[in-house]
């Protein structure tokens, strides 16, 4: 009796081949997220292959846009200004040109930010959004310290001796202190010491000058001057304010002070002065 030839189980290589590649990750992720992918890439490719579809889209997008921007929550009507002087705020809106009302997507803050803090009397500037659709700006000035003529003129100057801004005449600013010569700005912290220990000078202090911008020179009326040295200049000034306390060093016919060397202080004598001392000499040598 002839037996019946049973069906082999075993799949084909084809279908073991594709039944083994379907237990591999990648391609089963590639099956189930890239083939979607590609497929709508190529269907997005094909729309927007004609020029005419391009065109429609972009004009839609643009009305999109527009609309959106013109919502009143984003429109802009009018420019705070917090912090700044009168001059400061009158600079501020000269620099920025606002034609309100404006949308807020049209507003660059960094760049406004920036062109406000290149103004010499702001030290710091922030931009915000407030509602009801004002723009504030916060403004911190930088605050004058001192008076530094140049030969360009007189200027006043902040402790970091940043330039706040021109001045037109010396009256304008009688509580400030003046310093001159170049580099005086670099060490603006020295000058003010300076100025501080000057105070028991009183109304013959005028100011001081910076001299090769290493060291200073005080300035007192009747064209009398104290030479300081580089470094302790402060205690040089002192030691001779307590020398003309005790010795009215100052009220005589000086010229100048010396203190460069501070264990040889010397004394200039005005012209008129030395011709004194030497008749003073000729007529003792005479008797």
């Amino acid at each position: 009796m002839q037996s019946l030839k049973r069906p082999d189980p075993a799949p084909s290589r084809w279908a073991y081949r594709f039944q083994r590649l379907m237990l591999t990750p990648l391609f089963r992720r590639a099956l189930r997220t890239g083939l979607p992918l590609a497929v709508t890439g190529a269907m997005v490719a094909t729309y927007f292959a004609d020029e005419a579809r391009r065109e429609q889209v972009t004009l839609a997008v643009a009305d999109l846009r527009a609309s959106i921007e013109a919502r009143p929550e984003f429109r802009v009507d009018m420019l705070a200004i917090e912090g700044a002087s009168d001059e400061v705020e009158a600079e501020i809106r000269e620099i920025l040109p606002l034609t309100f009302p404006i949308s807020s997507f049209d507003l660059d803050l960094d760049a406004m930010r920036d062109t406000i803090a290149g103004l010499d009397a702001v030290e710091s500037a922030s931009l915000r959004l407030r509602p009801g659709g004002v723009l504030m700006a916060s403004v911190t000035e930088r605050v004058p310290v001192a008076i530094w003529r140049t030969r360009a003129g007189l200027a006043l100057i902040d402790a970091e001796g940043v330039v706040v801004g021109p001045i037109a005449s010396r009256a304008e600013r009688f509580d400030l202190p003046v310093i001159a010569g170049q580099g005086a700005n670099d060490a603006v912290a020295e000058a003010r010491a300076l100025v501080a220990a000057s105070l028991p000078l009183g109304e013959r202090f005028r100011g001081i000058v910076r001299v090769g911008e290493r060291r200073w020179d005080v300035v007192l009326d009747r064209d009398q001057r104290i030479l300081l040295p580089e470094t302790g200049a402060v205690r040089a000034l002192e030691r001779v304010i307590v020398l003309n306390e005790a010795q009215d060093l100052l009220a005589r016919d000086l010229a100048a002070v010396d203190m460069r060397l501070a264990e040889r202080p010397t004394i200039r004598l005005n012209p008129h002065a030395v011709e004194e001392l030497w008749r003073i000499r000729q007529v003792s040598v005479g008797e």
